[in-house]
């Protein structure tokens, strides 16, 4: 079972390599062309590759696109992306407070196609294996200190990726004034994504989308939204029910759970692998420039 793991994370990364390779050459022959076109000077490691001008061959169906269009075509989650509703486990760090398995229920409500399961003495490789081995698409492991939830890690599955965020101002549904009783709606929400501009804005959304299983046009409209607000780097979440009280009018009511997240690091593989490639963290030099936003 390690071994076929093990390989098909070769043979994917192959694939990856062999597309991104592609899209740099193709992305290069749609410069040479646009130059010779308007006869614009080219840049000089375009100009001066002898390879690229005695192999001079355009392929119309990649004339538009750029690398990262092209590397989203066999992106990791590509493959089930709309096909396939997501199957999500949420489970915990060993030996939970009352608080954090509060929230890990509160987080199993949040996402409708999602199960909880209680960690117990279970290792984190057998964890994984056990979770590949259901068909599961993602697993969020949750983590606290001193019974304040403070990290939320999300690996998907077969491949990766793992994107690791830190928790702060967490509050619980039943913390939370004037705030929504009963009954948590299990309909499919409402996704609302604001203020990612950046490409790693981008990469974060895609991460936090397919969580969520899709909405069809044939299914019903459900009654909840869920946003996640980008400010300054910190992504604000909030989950909403609403009643049409108009024609243009609704009324809303909060559920929760409110809290905020924060991005330290995406790396490729599945939760068990620690040696896989960093595509970014943060560092002590990131936050030097307090104008400029990473999100």
């Amino acid at each position: 079972m390690i071994r076929r793991q093990a390989r098909q994370r070769r043979d994917y990364l192959y694939r990856r390599a062999l597309t991104l390779q592609q899209a740099e050459i193709a992305e290069k022959r749609a410069k040479l062309k646009s130059s010779l076109a308007s006869g614009k000077p080219l840049d000089p490691s375009i100009a001066n590759d002898k390879t690229l001008r005695e192999d001079y061959k355009y392929d119309e169906s990649r004339a538009d696109r750029t690398t990262q269009e092209e590397l989203e075509l066999d992106d990791e989650y590509a493959h089930l992306s709309g096909v396939v509703d997501p199957r999500v486990l949420v489970t915990t760090s060993r030996d939970p407070s009352s608080r954090l398995s509060s929230f890990a229920k509160e987080i199993r409500l949040l996402l409708p196609t999602s199960i909880r399961l209680n960690r117990g003495n279970l290792v984190l490789l057998n964890l994984v294996n056990s979770a590949l081995s259901s068909g599961l698409s993602d697993l969020i492991l949750l983590h606290e200190h001193r019974g304040t939830p403070k990290a939320l890690t999300i690996s998907h599955f077969p491949h990766g990726p793992t994107a690791s965020f830190s928790l702060h101002n967490v509050v619980l549904r039943h913390d939370i004034p004037n705030a929504s009783r009963g009954t948590v709606s299990e309909s499919y929400p409402h996704l609302i994504f604001d203020g990612f501009t950046t490409p790693l804005g981008k990469r974060v959304v895609k991460i936090l989308q397919h969580l969520f299983p899709p909405r069809e046009a044939s299914q019903k409209l459900g009654s909840r939204v869920v946003t996640f607000k980008n400010i300054e780097d910190s992504i604000e979440v909030r989950h909403h029910v609403f009643v049409k009280t108009g024609y243009q009018s609704v009324e809303l009511a909060e559920v929760g759970p409110r809290m905020t997240m924060r991005l330290f690091e995406i790396r490729g593989g599945t939760l068990e692998n620690k040696d896989g490639d960093v595509e970014w963290h943060m560092n002590q030099y990131t936050r030097t420039s307090r104008k400029k936003d990473y999100l």
